[in-house]
């Protein structure tokens, strides 16, 4: 008996069903009313009747009563059979059609044991074989919860049946014919690019599907025939041709600030700009808001007679011996200078300040600029803003005599203005 029951639990479950209009079944059962968990133990046999009703195609409904041949009781009162009822819904992931059909079941179910009568949830599966006949053979299994646990033990029920349609098999379908084949007539297509001559724009040179059958020889997407330059890649909005570039300077019309004049690109093809309109464009003018002159790099020339004049109080600039301290007797020229840097705002000065090889190099070089500073400070004081003019010391370089002789020293001595743009 044991190796029977192993046998028929490895089969495990219930119930057949599928998208059939209704059928009836028969089964053997066994349950074990000692199992509280799925095992093996006292097993009482038994049998049911069942009815089936498929209500979609993967879900059908069943109502079975079941006779058991135990005599189980909690309540003490003791028969030798018992009575149960039980409906539930079934549902399976493939249709019934098939050979082999896995299903779940779950439903609601009562039967007297003894003289008590008790609920129950049976909840299990099974497999469903298809006898290709409008009947099925089925296992199942499932584990029985109670509903009053003083009543009834949690038990495990299995079974195997058959179930018959008892409706009117469906009728297949016949299919219908075939109709006939259309005749295929001939395509022509003379170019052989695939694109019949009957909608081919140009059916004797091969070409594109997308351009009508034409060829594109630039590859831009315009046919050749309706491009004006074949073999050049361009735009629709130019018959085919590249982005226009009129003054010839690399950037094309639609991107060129001055389509008519060659330019660069920083400045969006134009040319560089001369604000003062000298001839010398504002990147290489060293003066842009002043006119001058390419020689002196776009700054205008300081006139003769101003420099005569920048010369004549350089060399009459004095100072105290050993000292930077500026004398009166160089005012006057200092001040003629003054006037001139007033009337032409414009007018900057360099101030240069050098001395002899007389005592050290590096003392030489503070009073040289010194010297210079001197001269800055007197003329910033007669009005001139001090950012239009710059003082530097040289010390003892750049000399412009011999520092062996005192008249060449003396020369070496001295304060240069320069007055520039």
């Amino acid at each position: 008996m044991k190796r029977v029951l192993t046998g028929f639990l490895l089969m495990s479950t219930l119930v057949t069903y599928a998208q059939k209009p209704s059928v009836i079944g028969f089964s053997a059962n066994l349950v074990d009313f000692s199992a509280s968990v799925p095992k093996i133990g006292k097993v009482d046999p038994g049998f049911s009747v069942m009815y089936w009703k498929g209500i979609t195609k993967k879900i059908d409904f069943s109502l079975r009563y079941n006779g058991l041949f135990t005599d189980y009781s909690k309540t003490g009162s003791k028969s030798d059979y018992t009575n149960e009822f039980e409906g539930s819904l079934h549902a399976r992931p493939i249709n019934d059609e098939h050979v082999f059909s896995p299903f779940i079941t779950a439903g609601v179910g009562i039967g007297n044991y003894g003289t008590a009568w008790s609920g129950y949830v049976p909840l299990g599966g099974g497999l469903q074989l298809n006898t290709q006949s409008d009947g099925y053979i089925f296992l199942q299994a499932n584990y029985r919860v109670s509903m009053n646990s003083s009543r009834l033990d949690n038990n495990m029920f299995y079974s195997l049946g058959f179930t018959q349609t008892i409706s009117a098999p469906k009728q297949k379908e016949t299919p219908k014919p075939l109709p006939p084949l259309p005749v295929v007539q001939e395509v022509k297509d003379r170019d052989k690019d695939g694109v019949p001559d009957s909608l081919d724009a140009c059916p004797d040179v091969a070409g594109l599907v997308q351009l009508n059958g034409c060829p594109d020889r630039d590859g831009d997407g315009i046919a050749d025939k309706d491009d004006k330059c074949p073999d050049q890649k361009g735009l629709a909005r130019y018959q085919g041709c590249p982005i226009p570039d009129t003054d010839g300077d690399g950037i094309n019309d639609e991107e060129d600030k001055c389509p008519n004049v060659k330019g660069v690109a920083r400045y969006q093809g134009c040319p560089v700009p001369d604000r003062d309109k000298d001839g010398v464009n504002d990147e290489e003018d060293k003066c842009p808001d002043l006119p001058g002159t390419a020689a002196n790099n776009g700054c205008p020339e300081v006139k003769e007679e101003v420099k005569k004049k920048a010369e004549f109080a350089a060399q009459h600039l004095y100072f105290a011996t050993g000292s930077h301290k500026l004398l009166s007797k160089s005012f006057k020229g200092l001040d003629e200078i003054a006037v001139l840097m007033k009337a032409d705002t414009a007018m900057k000065m360099a101030i240069e300040g050098y001395t002899d090889n007389t005592g050290k190099a590096d003392k030489n070089l503070v009073l040289s600029e010194n010297r210079a500073k001197s001269v800055q400070q007197y003329l910033t004081g007669k009005g001139i803003d001090a950012a239009r003019i710059t003082a530097t010391g040289y010390g003892q370089e750049n000399p412009v005599a011999d520092n062996k002789t005192a008249a060449g020293r003396a020369q070496n001595r001295r304060v240069i203005l320069k007055l520039k743009y």
